[in-house]
């Protein structure tokens, strides 16, 4: 089983930055993909980066310039750094796992962007 546990959330004015943090603990494969995925109100579900085992990262169109995902292998901890927040940027932020067989997810982080 693996835990992860999100922190990081909040309220920001347009044009700020936030970084999220995704700790994760249990039994832990050598192979997997880490990221964050967030759902803005009343919409589905969606992809914001993700970095695998192997280093590759990938980010959605909207956030790609202005968000860096990042890892620390020794903590077993993802970040996300959120920079020049937009409106758009609302939402619950999920941590999200994807081991070999499975997939973990948070309980999620509300990231808020308003003046």
């Amino acid at each position: 089983q693996v835990q992860l546990v999100e922190s990081g959330g909040g309220l920001v004015q347009p044009g700020g930055s936030l970084r999220l943090s995704c700790a994760a603990s249990g039994s832990l494969s050598r192979f997997y993909t880490m990221g964050w995925y967030r759902q803005p109100p009343g919409k589905q579900r969606e992809l914001v980066a993700t970095i695998n085992s192997g280093g590759n990262i990938n980010y959605a169109d909207s956030v790609k310039g202005r968000f860096t995902i990042s890892r620390d292998n020794a903590k077993n901890t993802v970040y996300l750094q959120m920079n020049s927040l937009k409106s758009e940027d609302t939402a619950v932020y999920y941590c999200n796992r994807q081991d070999l067989t499975r997939a973990y997810w948070g309980q999620g982080t509300q990231v808020t962007v308003s003046s």
